[in-house]
């Protein structure tokens, strides 16, 4: 109890202090209940997922897959989120990959389906959560030489392409089931570890097989479609398909979100600086506000000078649903 008061006494003086410079906290605190942070449900398992947890972890990313007090059933993973969320204020979403599938079925990837997620669903509206989602375009044996989508093998790109189409079914059952827009991201790791001699060729087939993904329109009260870029990956050090470049461009000419993550790019690069430019000509922005470590983005996000920086571009340009 000592605590709380000191809190609250502490935040009445900044209050007092914000006024006179006409700011109002109180106002300030009710507008960030407004705003949803997505929780990244593989945090908590370090990516491996329940439809192949035994396989290999693949996609160039930096986790192991080792963490010692991973979770290892939905019911486990669902309890340790359950944990978090009560200690985070206000009511936000949680982030799936497809490979949290909840079922007893043998599935695969190119065949997974709404029903294989309603456990999630029934758990989110227990909890009061939204859902986002994204497809798995890796730790798989179709992930071949290092491609998916942009492969040159049509049978590897062909079982992409399905999967990517049936993760916007489910997307789209997560929005109607929960009344919240649940965005789907797509990113996929294709690229070489050396210097290709045609690099037009495998952003021509990433394209074309996107656009064969996303050619059924589906409702945007349901669910959005989001692209995020990504430098370099493991094995993919000297070239990667999805470069920002590409994802800006085919996000803007087709109506997609643009996705950023503040790992993936240049280690000297900030995604706070890119945020007013695409604003003024893409549908809109999903930001994953993680913690780079020299390159990759897969660490637990704290309060530094980015994290800021993005906060500040976000409310200063009006950027999230305020009055």
């Amino acid at each position: 109890m000592a605590k709380k008061e000191a809190i609250i006494r502490n935040y009445e003086t900044a209050k007092q202090r914000y006024a006179e410079i006409g700011v109002d906290t109180d106002a300030a605190l009710e507008n960030l209940q407004k705003i949803k942070i997505s929780l990244h449900c593989w945090q908590g398992d370090d990516v491996r997922g329940f439809l192949n947890p035994d396989g290999d972890l693949t996609g160039g990313i930096m986790a192991t897959g080792n963490y010692p007090g991973a979770a290892h059933t939905p019911s486990k993973l669902r309890k340790d989120l359950e944990k978090t969320f009560s200690l985070i204020p206000g009511k936000h979403k949680l982030n799936l990959h497809a490979i949290y599938a909840d079922t007893d079925e043998k599935i695969d990837l190119d065949t997974i389906e709404p029903k294989h997620f309603a456990s999630w669903v029934d758990w989110a509206k227990e909890q009061g959560l939204g859902l986002d989602f994204n497809p798995t375009f890796f730790s798989h044996p179709m992930y071949k030489d290092g491609f998916t989508l942009a492969s040159p093998d049509k049978t590897v790109r062909d079982f992409w392409v399905e999967h990517g189409k049936r993760t916007r079914k489910i997307a789209e059952y997560f929005g109607k089931e929960t009344g919240q827009t649940s965005i789907n991201n797509f990113w996929i790791p294709d690229g070489y570890k050396d210097n290709p001699v045609d690099t037009l060729g495998p952003r021509r087939r990433l394209m074309e097989a996107l656009d064969e993904i996303f050619a059924e329109p589906l409702n945007p009260a349901y669910t959005e479609d989001a692209v995020e870029s990504k430098l370099l990956g493991l094995g993919a050090e000297a070239y990667t398909a999805g470069s920002h470049e590409f994802y800006m461009g085919y996000g803007i000419s087709r109506n997609k979100l643009v996705c950023l993550d503040a790992g993936h790019f240049h280690p000297t690069e900030v995604i706070s600086n890119k945020l007013s430019a695409l604003s003024l000509f893409s549908k809109g922005l999903m930001l994953h506000v993680s913690r780079p470590v020299r390159w990759d983005s897969d660490h637990v996000v704290i309060m530094d000078d980015e994290l800021a920086a993005i906060g500040r571009e976000l409310v200063r340009n009006s950027f999230v649903p305020f009055p």
